[in-house]
């Protein structure tokens, strides 16, 4: 059975090939939480959020599955 609070494994391996479709299945799972941190004053801070995001996707394109470093 699949748990709902972590993307799935063939997701995470798609994305960090560079496979769009994958990446933004990431970025949807991810975004409340991406938006809940961008808030300033109640709003949310479009600056901050778009930093997150592309963090997020630098950090994908870093993963390495072999346990290799970077």
């Amino acid at each position: 059975m699949r748990n709902p609070k972590l993307v799935p494994y063939e997701t995470i391996v798609r994305a960090t090939s560079g496979e769009p479709e994958a990446i933004d299945e990431v970025l949807r799972h991810y975004s409340k939480r991406i938006r809940r941190a961008s808030l300033e004053n109640g709003q949310v801070n479009k600056d901050t959020e778009d930093n997150i995001k592309r963090r997020l996707i630098a950090a994908l394109f870093q993963f390495r599955f072999d346990g290799q470093p970077t």
